[in-house]
């Protein structure tokens, strides 16, 4: 039978097949499928549809000789699947290059290819001993750079701050979405492979582009984003949204017209053209103050299908700041706005980044704050302000320690008159668990992540020593010793995590730290051509968004028209599945603000537990 589907049609559908689509995902030939029938009938109604990606197969040269081939395993992969590789040189016929199915690291090193000619690798799954359907194709050109590096083509253009990752067209590879930095701005979406899609003109009202009171339409300034891109709908191909004020330009030519420029719409675009699909006021509350600057991203706030979050303010006359955060539902038919929460005269510490993760384990994700969490009807679920905790620039949640139940939280804190530098917190109550005092600071950075494999759980630190968040244990007391805190990135295949700071890949040696600071360096980015995003010192975006479960960081070249995707080249032994199927680490991929490492929802690290299969569905 053969049907032709709208859009909405396309979203009902979806929604339609939601309870059959946890049963179709494993296939019927998956060894695993009788122990989890009983869970997919008990949570067909509850799995988050995620997107339905592909192997994500990339090959990079890391020596003279050798190229590593790497492939995603996904969320609901069966228990055991294998896999085998296979290469087509110079156009030929596909040959296997392993001799028995690969069940370990979803990764394989070829070290008999002739590299002086172009090399296509995919891979196919092994179930039950029968090999599935293959994978699509990366190639490898002829005589290619020994680099562990994808280059994407872009158009010219201005510098660019952000990129978001997105299935634009529904063929399970991500594709993307850039801004350019210029007056007035625009926003531009390539194909995987680099084919240009469209671009959207943000309009006169991106001129203003000061990071604390922008422009009505302004994107991608200080903490500030104001698009995001996911598929709302869940038919399968992602969409961009953004908000939109008098001036913009959508990508089939229409332009947005209002009287007041001030007056801003949340807007759902198309994401294969750009055009307008559906919009919805955002509300006037806060008008007389100015437009709202926004970052948005993605929460699960009823367990199954995503919502837009914005977090939204504006500044009085008297320098305070109005606070308003809304949720709105795409459906493929209407955009609805779901609520809103309006801070006023609350206790509620807001920080620049903001993370949507289920914090009490129950199916649903919250709104976190650096010093407040909301619940995903928008209640106020707790604030610490009453407990001493004031505004600061970073903030993570994370199961830190996996011999306590739950999630922890780790912030810091600017300028707080107590004294206060850093906190330590259950992140489904907001308990404080331990603090750090010194005096009034502006602490600016602070990361989480595990470095140092003699201590159980994570670390913690900003510029007062390394902690083991745990035992609250000072692990390096040596401030000149201690990582910079800027960004983790998961590439060398163990399972402590890597540094990324400046364009520099760095690995902590908690056993022979150097007296000055520095870190044994794995990856100089800029000797690749990359140059740090536009206004500060950080990628475009980071993300597991090709091969296996390690994480890729993206620049750009220093004429901004090739996007530089840094992916492992080495091997590793570890198999996991992709971070981008894990509920927590994908939401933070959709957000900005101040950029801050994404986290998974069990603990990944030294003697870490096999993770659980995710409680999730595909999109069809």
């Amino acid at each position: 039978m053969h049907m032709s589907l709208t859009t909405r049609g396309r979203a009902a559908t979806a929604a339609a097949l939601l309870a059959l689509a946890s049963l179709w995902a494993v296939g019927p030939t998956d060894p695993a499928s009788a122990d989890t029938t009983a869970q997919s009938a008990q949570s067909a109604q509850s799995a988050r549809v995620m997107e339905n990606l592909g192997r994500g197969v990339v090959a990079v040269r890391n020596s003279s000789t050798q190229v590593l081939v790497s492939w995603r395993l996904l969320g609901l992969d069966p228990e055991g699947i294998g896999f085998n590789v296979y290469r087509s040189t110079a156009g030929g016929a596909y040959t296997r290059l392993n001799a028995t199915a690969l069940t370990a690291g979803t990764n394989y090193t070829d070290a008999s290819a002739d590299l002086t000619k172009s090399n296509s690798y995919r891979v196919t799954p092994v179930v039950g001993g029968q090999e599935q359907t293959p994978s699509g194709a990366f190639t490898l050109t002829a005589n290619h750079a020994t680099e562990p590096v994808v280059r994407v083509p872009l158009r010219s253009g201005g510098p660019v701050k952000f990129a978001w990752v997105g299935d634009l067209d529904g063929d399970g590879a991500y594709d993307y979405v850039i801004d350019r930095q210029t007056s007035p701005q625009t926003l531009e979406a390539y194909r995987s492979d680099g084919t240009f899609l469209w671009q959207v003109n943000l309009g006169p009202n991106s001129q203003n582009q000061d990071n604390i009171e922008p422009g009505s339409s302004t994107v991608d300034v200080g903490n500030w984003d104001g698009v995001t891109v996911y598929d709302f709908d869940s038919d399968g191909d992602a969409e961009v949204a953004l908000k939109i004020a008098d001036g913009v330009t959508f990508g089939d030519g229409a332009t947005w017209t209002h009287a007041d420029d001030s007056r801003q719409w949340m807007a759902v675009l198309d994401g294969r053209t750009g055009a307008l699909s559906r919009y919805s006021s955002i509300p006037t509350t806060y008008l007389s103050d100015g437009p709202l600057a926004a970052r948005l991203g993605v929460a699960y706030l009823n367990g199954t299908t995503p919502s837009l979050v914005a977090f939204m303010k504006n500044r009085q006359d008297g320098g305070a700041f109005n606070l308003m955060i809304g949720a709105w539902k795409y459906d493929g038919g209407s955009l609805d706005r779901q609520w809103t929460w309006q801070r006023g005269t609350q206790d509620a510490p807001d920080g620049h980044n903001t993370r949507a993760i289920d914090v009490n384990g129950d199916g649903t994700d919250e709104i976190a704050e650096i010093g407040f969490v909301l619940n995903g009807d928008g209640t106020l679920r707790y604030s610490m302000g009453p407990k001493g905790i004031v505004h600061g620039d970073r903030f993570h949640i994370a199961d830190m320690d996996p011999s306590r139940p739950g999630l922890e939280g780790y912030g810091v804190q600017q300028d707080n008159p107590s004294g206060l530098l850093e906190y330590y917190y259950d992140a489904s109550t907001g308990a404080l668990i331990w603090q750090h005092y010194g005096g009034p600071a502006d602490v600016g950075r602070g990361m989480a992540a595990d470095i140092d494999s003699r201590y159980p759980g994570m670390e913690v630190w900003s510029f007062s020593g390394l902690y083991n968040a745990r035992t609250n244990a000072l692990t390096e007391p040596d401030t000149a010793k201690r990582p910079w805190p800027q960004l983790g990135l998961w590439w060398d295949g163990d399972l402590t995590a890597e540094l990324l700071n400046d364009g520099k890949i760095e690995k902590w040696n908690p056993l022979n730290p150097t007296s000055t600071g520095s870190l044994p360096r794995l990856v100089s980015t800029w000797n690749y051509g990359a140059v740090d995003a536009s206004q500060g010192i950080n990628p475009l975006f980071v993300g597991d968004i090709l091969g296996d479960w390690r994480e890729e960081a993206m620049y750009t070249n220093a004429t901004y028209d090739e996007l530089i995707i840094f992916t492992t080249n080495q091997p590793t032994s570890t198999r996991l599945y992709t971070l981008a199927h894990n509920p927590a680490y994908r939401n933070a991929m959709t957000f900005k603000g101040y950029m801050q490492s994404h986290h998974v929802d069990y603990f990944l690290g030294s003697g870490m537990s096999t993770p659980p299969r995710p409680n999730i569905t595909y999109a069809p």
